[in-house]
Protein backbone atom coordinates (compact mmCIF):
# COMPACT_ATOMS: atom_id res chain seq x y z
CA UNK A 1 0.00 0.00 0.00
CA UNK A 2 2.97 2.30 0.63
CA UNK A 3 3.79 2.68 -3.04
CA UNK A 4 0.17 3.53 -3.88
CA UNK A 5 0.34 6.27 -1.27
CA UNK A 6 3.63 7.39 -2.74
CA UNK A 7 2.00 7.71 -6.15
CA UNK A 8 -0.76 9.84 -4.64
CA UNK A 9 1.83 11.97 -2.83
CA UNK A 10 3.71 12.55 -6.08
CA UNK A 11 0.54 13.51 -7.97
CA UNK A 12 -0.52 15.90 -5.21
CA UNK A 13 2.95 17.48 -5.08
CA UNK A 14 2.95 17.97 -8.85
CA UNK A 15 -0.47 19.63 -8.64
CA UNK A 16 0.73 21.82 -5.78
CA UNK A 17 3.87 22.90 -7.62
CA UNK A 18 2.11 23.63 -10.90
CA UNK A 19 -0.52 25.58 -8.96
CA UNK A 20 2.25 27.54 -7.24
CA UNK A 21 3.43 28.70 -10.65
CA UNK A 22 -0.13 29.50 -11.76
CA UNK A 23 -0.86 31.44 -8.55
CA UNK A 24 1.63 34.11 -9.68
CA UNK A 25 3.00 34.81 -6.24
CA UNK A 26 -0.23 33.86 -4.44
CA UNK A 27 -2.18 36.60 -6.22
CA UNK A 28 -4.74 34.18 -7.76
CA UNK A 29 -6.96 32.77 -5.03
CA UNK A 30 -8.03 29.51 -6.70
CA UNK A 31 -4.49 28.47 -7.65
CA UNK A 32 -3.16 29.60 -4.26
CA UNK A 33 -5.70 27.39 -2.50
CA UNK A 34 -4.98 24.49 -4.85
CA UNK A 35 -1.26 24.88 -4.12
CA UNK A 36 -1.77 24.72 -0.36
CA UNK A 37 -4.17 21.78 -0.63
CA UNK A 38 -1.85 19.96 -3.03
CA UNK A 39 1.13 20.25 -0.71
CA UNK A 40 -0.95 19.30 2.36
CA UNK A 41 -2.25 16.17 0.61
CA UNK A 42 1.26 15.35 -0.63
CA UNK A 43 2.76 15.51 2.85
CA UNK A 44 -0.13 13.56 4.35
CA UNK A 45 0.34 10.68 1.92
CA UNK A 46 4.11 10.87 2.25
CA UNK A 47 3.69 10.45 6.01
CA UNK A 48 1.70 7.27 5.35
CA UNK A 49 4.38 6.02 2.95
CA UNK A 50 7.04 6.35 5.62
CA UNK A 51 5.29 3.74 7.77
CA UNK A 52 6.37 1.02 5.32
CA UNK A 53 9.05 2.46 3.00
CA UNK A 54 12.47 3.70 4.20
CA UNK A 55 12.61 7.51 4.19
CA UNK A 56 15.62 7.74 1.88
CA UNK A 57 14.03 5.50 -0.72
CA UNK A 58 10.63 7.20 -0.50
CA UNK A 59 12.14 10.65 -0.80
CA UNK A 60 14.36 9.68 -3.72
CA UNK A 61 11.39 8.33 -5.66
CA UNK A 62 9.10 11.22 -4.63
CA UNK A 63 11.60 13.91 -5.55
CA UNK A 64 12.84 12.22 -8.72
CA UNK A 65 9.44 11.51 -10.16
CA UNK A 66 8.20 14.96 -9.14
CA UNK A 67 11.08 16.65 -10.98
CA UNK A 68 10.46 14.72 -14.17
CA UNK A 69 6.67 15.10 -14.13
CA UNK A 70 6.78 18.81 -13.34
CA UNK A 71 9.32 19.44 -16.08
CA UNK A 72 7.26 17.49 -18.62
CA UNK A 73 3.96 19.13 -17.72
CA UNK A 74 5.58 22.59 -17.53
CA UNK A 75 6.88 22.10 -21.05
CA UNK A 76 3.30 21.67 -22.23
CA UNK A 77 1.47 24.14 -19.99
CA UNK A 78 4.01 26.93 -19.69
CA UNK A 79 6.20 26.31 -22.75
CA UNK A 80 9.22 25.92 -20.43
CA UNK A 81 11.20 23.53 -22.58
CA UNK A 82 14.18 21.84 -20.93
CA UNK A 83 17.46 21.90 -22.85
CA UNK A 84 19.53 18.81 -23.67
CA UNK A 85 21.58 18.83 -20.42
CA UNK A 86 18.34 19.09 -18.39
CA UNK A 87 16.81 16.18 -20.31
CA UNK A 88 19.96 14.09 -19.79
CA UNK A 89 19.90 14.92 -16.08
CA UNK A 90 16.26 13.90 -15.79
CA UNK A 91 16.99 10.63 -17.60
CA UNK A 92 19.73 9.99 -15.04
CA UNK A 93 17.27 10.70 -12.23
CA UNK A 94 14.77 8.24 -13.71
CA UNK A 95 17.56 5.69 -14.10
CA UNK A 96 18.45 6.12 -10.44
CA UNK A 97 14.84 5.60 -9.36
CA UNK A 98 14.69 2.47 -11.52
CA UNK A 99 17.92 1.10 -10.03
CA UNK A 100 16.60 1.70 -6.51
CA UNK A 101 13.35 -0.11 -7.22
CA UNK A 102 14.81 -3.03 -9.12
CA UNK A 103 18.08 -3.72 -7.33
CA UNK A 104 18.04 -2.17 -3.85
CA UNK A 105 17.32 -4.42 -0.91
CA UNK A 106 16.33 -1.37 1.14
CA UNK A 107 13.44 -0.36 -1.13
CA UNK A 108 10.84 -1.95 1.12
CA UNK A 109 9.43 -4.48 -1.38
Amino acid sequence: MGYWYLGLAIIAEVIGTLSLKASQGFTHTVFSALCIIGYAVAFYFLSLVLKTVPVGIAYAIWAGMGIVLIAAISAVLYKELPDIPAIIGMCLILSGVLVINVFSKTSGH
